[in-house]
């Protein structure tokens, strides 16, 4: 139910995280009032009770990076009592009655991240910090915090509707594998037991269901809602689908009807069918909608919310990108915290132009939930969140990112409105560029050299990754990006040698990423500045072996690159690569694909990615022997890593020097 941090998130900052440090600061004045957190807050409104209560996972953050924020926001805009419940204490439903009863209903999310990805690391670790939690506290959010909450909002006020949206459980509406549990689960609205899911970017359903609601009708009438989940009961379901067929046999867009849980379960190559199938759906201009048995019950799914209005959009209803930025924000966190909160040290000076992306990467989940059009602001709506960062006492001139999902997509579409309705390709980009595709760049060069010329912005850096099968395109972009907007590394994700790996990642073959290095380092060069790209890899991606892995380290190794940051391949829930590594099936072609599964395995490869790293050296040796390839394995520049010492042999314990001293310092 709004913004979600994907896995895209590894560009979101060219700094290296900071320790939190405690705020330090006086009587401040805001120009805007908090949303209210608690009975006192009501009191000083002169509200007897809310119309919404929106309880999150996060931390307070008043900025419309924080996803369940904007959605309060955007609901107060449109004249509703919200309130907000940040990180409740779960243990009990007390802290879910801060605000009293809701008129209408309880809104859930775990907050920007699913709970178990926050929570764990590939190898299922602990994570050290939780960026959206003051001073990077990891205690103060529940694992499957979408379940906990909704249980406890229940508990709080019986009969008030319970509604989840946000990133967690937007990427767990159908039946779906966990890499936690190592277990398919349930749609997350089965298991919660609430009355409805909102999936996507969530302004316009919320919007339509609140407004209904409040109109009189009840949650359980609210059944056509597009971006929204309900549960049908046994006895609905022959007139649900002979309703729906017939109501949708003039466009021939009827049901869906998914291989059931019980059936994916038990199934792998159900559920790969499963996954090709949801992934068909996702285009909001053809999709049909779905429905998923579990057990005796169903789960319906309207087809995805149509995308928001451009910035001329006039109508009583209409949504649009500007309208979200022009919401009043005070941007900074709520002043009851005294902890900073990494995840905004991030963003606060940042600026994001643009939501949605059509690459359609195959271990990415942004396409599933943000959605494949590309919904941009426009120029000036841009400008005036600048002058707003301006009067924020900290900025120093530096904008940190001027983006999105991906920073080069702003203002692209299909050529013809039409043909983007019609069309089933879950890549815009894969396996080349789509000729309908409109890559113009000069949407997006006239929006860095307006900030660049906004009074008091001295820096304008893109943190966000560039697409840069797109920007060779543009030599004009990339001048542009090389003179100003990369402050010594410019952060790009070619994550992987092997193409054909590449190719189930859904990503460029690694010659356009050579291409487009030269070119920057050209732009670099004739700006008069020394930079370099920064390059992030995975390892353990479906259809990865050990071999591919070592493809990978040896072109790393004739490039010159020792990389730091690597990602180790996460499932997440809902994307094509977890289907993949859960069947052992690319869904999409029904092919086979070797899968590393295991820890050690996972572990192996990464291993090699690091492999001029002696801290890694024992585990790339082992998964150079595994793969048969002892042959790099030597001190020679032929080699990947070094061979081992040879070990000493245990002292003969003699009347040798070394004996004499240490019984002389013995004594």
């Amino acid at each position: 139910m709004g913004m979600g941090d994907v896995e895209g998130s590894r560009f979101a900052s060219t700094e290296p995280p900071r320790k939190s440090r405690p705020h330090r600061r006086g009587p401040v004045s805001y120009a805007h009032r908090f949303l209210p957190m608690n009975r006192e807050d009501l009191e000083a409104r002169g509200w007897d009770a809310v119309d919404i209560v929106i309880v999150t996972g996060d931390a307070y953050v008043d900025h419309p990076a924080f996803g369940p924020v904007l959605i309060a926001r955007f609901l107060e805009g449109r004249g509703f009592r919200v309130g907000l419940i940040a990180q409740p204490d779960w243990t009990s439903a007390d802290a879910f009655r801060a605000l009293g009863q809701p008129r209408l209903f309880f809104g859930v999310s775990a907050g920007n991240l699913d709970s178990m990805l926050n929570r764990l690391t590939s190898q299922k670790k602990n994570r050290g910090e939780d960026q959206y939690s003051p001073g990077g506290d990891t205690g103060r959010r529940p694992d499957r915090a979408s379940m906990v909450y909704a249980q406890r909002c229940r508990e709080a006020y019986k009969g008030v509707p319970v509604i989840l949206g946000g990133i967690e459980a937007s990427l767990r509406r159908i039946a779906h594998y966990d890499y936690w549990s190592e277990t398919v689960r349930r749609s997350i609205l089965v298991d919660t037991k609430a009355d409805m899911l909102v999936f996507g970017m969530g302004e316009r359903p919320i919007w339509e269901v609140a407004r209904r609601l409040a109109e009189g009708e009840d949650i359980r009438a609210i059944r056509d809602v597009r971006g929204t989940a309900w549960v049908a009961r046994k006895a609905e379901l022959p007139e649900l689908l002979e309703h729906r067929a017939l109501k949708a046999s003039a466009q021939d867009r009827g049901i869906v009807v998914l291989p059931a849980y019980e059936e994916v379960c038990d199934d792998k190559v159900a559920y790969a069918r499963m996954a090709k199938a949801f992934q068909k759906e996702t285009n909001p201009g053809n999709a049909r909608p779905l429905l998923q048995m579990h057990g005796d019950n169903a789960v319906f799914y309207n087809p995805p919310s149509l995308p928001l209005d451009d910035d001329s959009g006039e109508a009583a209803d209409a949504v649009s990108m500007d309208g979200l930025y022009d919401l009043p924000f005070n941007r900074v966190p709520h002043p009851t915290y005294t902890d900073r909160i990494p995840a905004f040290e991030t963003v606060k000076h940042s600026v994001v132009l643009m939501r949605g992306c059509f690459g359609g990467c195959t271990f990415c989940s942004i396409t599933e939930h943000e959605g494949r059009i590309i919904q941009s602001r426009s120029k000036e709506s841009v400008l005036r969140e600048i002058r707003e960062i301006r009067r924020m006492g900290d900025f120093r001139g530096t904008i940190t990112d001027l983006g999105g999902p991906t920073a080069n997509m702003y203002k692209m579409k299909c050529r013809d409105p039409e043909i983007e309705a019609s069309c089933k390709r879950l890549s815009c980009v894969h396996p080349t560029i789509c000729k309908n595709l409109v890559t113009d760049h000069a949407p997006v060069i006239d929006v860095m050299e307006a900030v660049r010329a906004e009074k008091g912005v001295k820096h304008v850096f893109i943190a966000s990754g560039v697409r840069y099968d797109l920007a060779e395109r543009s030599p004009e972009y990339v001048a542009q990006l090389a003179r100003h907007h990369v402050g010594g590394h410019l952060s790009v994700a070619p994550e992987h040698a092997s193409d054909r790996v590449l190719a189930k990642m859904k990503k460029p073959g690694i010659a356009s990423f050579e291409r487009f290095r030269t070119m920057f380092q050209c732009a670099s060069e004739d700006a008069g500045k020394e930079q370099y790209d920064i390059p992030y890899f995975i390892s353990g991606h479906p259809g990865c072996s050990l071999d591919d892995m070592i493809e990978l380290a040896l072109w790393l190794k004739s490039q010159g690159y020792r990389p730091r940051q690597v990602q180790d391949f996460i499932p997440t829930p809902m994307s094509v690569a977890s289907a993949m590594y859960h069947t052992g099936i690319d869904p999409l072609t029904g092919e086979e694909i070797y899968v590393a599964k295991g820890l050690r395995e996972k572990k192996l490869q990464k291993a090699l990615l690091l492999y001029w790293s002696k801290d890694w050296w024992d585990l790339a040796r082992e998964a150079l022997r595994e793969a048969g390839r002892e042959d790099l394995v030597g001190n020679g520049p032929e080699h990947l890593v070094p061979a081992p010492l040879p070990q000493r042999k245990p002292h003969s314990g003699g009347r040798g020097r070394g004996r004499g001293r240490g019984r002389g310092r013995g004594r």
